[in-house]
């Protein structure tokens, strides 16, 4: 199976997010088609969490992770810190009080 390049699925889920009246920017643009995404989703007081996706070699699957949650300050130390080490990389920020960001999340 092909993956889908990242350009294409940032556009698709910020139109996805918007459908839903949830607005999400492109705070920093990768490579378009194998650039890394991180998703930073802030629930507008003064929290965040930080999603990124990671690679199931059982199962074969990518699937999303909270790979971080604090202050919106310590998110965006470490999202600054990643875009140091990866210049290809994806920053994309949703805007949910709810806390809502559509990613599609692995069962537990």
């Amino acid at each position: 199976m092909t993956a889908l390049k990242t350009e294409i699925f940032v556009k698709a889920h910020i139109k996805r997010l918007g459908i839903q009246g949830i607005p999400a920017y492109v705070m920093r643009h990768g490579d378009d088609d194998a650039g890394d995404l991180i998703v930073k989703l802030c629930t507008l007081d003064g929290q965040s969490s930080l999603f990124r996706r990671e690679y199931d070699l059982d199962a074969g699957e990518r699937y999303w992770v909270c790979v971080l949650n604090g202050k919106e300050t310590e998110v965006d130390q470490f999202v600054s810190k990643q875009c140091g080490f990866d210049p290809d990389l994806w920053v994309v920020e949703i805007e949910d009080a709810k806390g809502r960001h559509l990613l599609d999340m692995k069962p537990s």
